[in-house]
């Protein structure tokens, strides 16, 4: 019996530098049964001649120009190209681990249909990794050790964009990449979500993620804060948000203030608080911040936390177990 075909999604624009590397690291696979589909987002730099020049002795990689613009059209023209049963993303300018295809196909096989396999990831850059990004490295795989990705998904992006792996028609039935919506692979993750795809656990780094200033994910205005926050929001009154509950907003922040204007713009009623008395009893959007000691007199509240301090954040945890709330049911941190 062959072993499922696996396709390899990459979107690539302006990346000559590091695409041999990338598409190398495939070659080397120990997994053999794959198909690379491969589009080109208007490269002005020799991108599209090396990816040629490799497509010209290796026949699984497949070479297209993007139809439309930006990732997310090049996604819907590779996934649209793709015959295998299984899919995967990568992109062009990182590098796998060589048993990267065959432990998450295995993985993947094993536990069967409406799960998402996912593996560890380790930054690298020419000048060192940065604080931040080895802070999210070593948080995004703690989660992926145990499988528990989606008990913080509100947070960050809890599955990484180039080290996933699900069976197609799951993939379809998500409706992957069909709505235009940035950041794509977060989008792509609450979708994972709704949908209850499982995460298999990992304990294996799998993929290597490339770190530097131009990188798109540095500098595009699709990953842009403001981005990120309208689109947990947008899941969450989606998803999570109980109707029976009085909603409630926590720090007046710029997320904090973000979601209050969604929410007054969709004419969602909150209540909303916060620990800065310098806020506490301002009128903002039309809505009194109250102190947040209001919390515990609140009737049945779902608590949206938008304080980003980490001593901050334990106070809260502790004052939230003290009034027996419960994650998610009760609270959920956006940051």
């Amino acid at each position: 019996m062959h072993p499922p075909l696996v396709s390899i999604l990459i979107p690539f624009k302006n990346t000559e530098n590091y695409l041999p590397d990338c598409l190398v690291s495939i070659l080397n696979q120990t997994y053999t049964n794959w198909e690379v589909l491969i589009v080109d987002d208007a490269s002005t730099d020799a991108s599209y001649s090396i990816v040629k020049s490799f497509v010209e002795n290796e026949p699984r990689i497949k070479l297209f120009k993007n139809s439309g613009s930006g990732i997310i059209d090049a996604l819907q023209l590779a996934l649209s190209k793709s015959t295998g049963e299984l899919i995967t993303r990568m992109d062009s300018d990182d590098i796998m681990e060589p048993r990267k295809l065959e432990i998450l196909s295995n993985n993947l096989t094993k536990h069967g249909k409406k799960h998402v396999t996912v593996g560890l990831v380790k930054y690298f850059a020419k000048d060192g990794v940065k604080p931040g990004y080895k802070s999210y490295e070593n948080w995004l795989n703690t989660l992926t050790k145990s499988g528990t990705n989606y008990t913080e998904i509100y947070k960050e992006c809890v599955i990484p964009s180039p080290c996933w792996m699900v069976y197609k028609t799951d993939l379809l039935a998500c409706d992957a990449f069909n709505p235009n919506i940035y950041p794509e692979d977060y989008d792509l993750t609450f979708r994972f979500y709704k949908h209850q795809l499982k995460c298999i656990p990992c304990d294996t780094v799998l993929h290597n993620w490339r770190d530097y200033s131009t990188r798109t994910s540095r500098t595009h205005i699709h990953y842009a804060q403001n981005h990120f926050t309208s689109l947990k929001i947008h899941h969450f009154l989606d998803i999570d948000y109980n109707h029976h509950k009085t909603l409630t907003l926590w720090g007046a922040g710029t997320k904090g203030k973000i979601i209050a204007k969604t929410l007054v713009n969709k004419h969602i009623d909150f209540e909303w608080i916060c620990d800065n008395p310098n806020k506490i009893g301002r009128d903002i959007y039309g809505k009194n911040l109250k102190d947040f000691e209001t919390l515990a007199q609140i009737k049945n509240p779902q608590s949206i936390i938008t304080v980003a301090n980490k001593k901050a954040q334990k106070a809260i945890r502790a004052y939230l177990t003290k009034l027996e709330m419960q994650p998610v049911e009760d609270y959920l941190f956006f940051c």
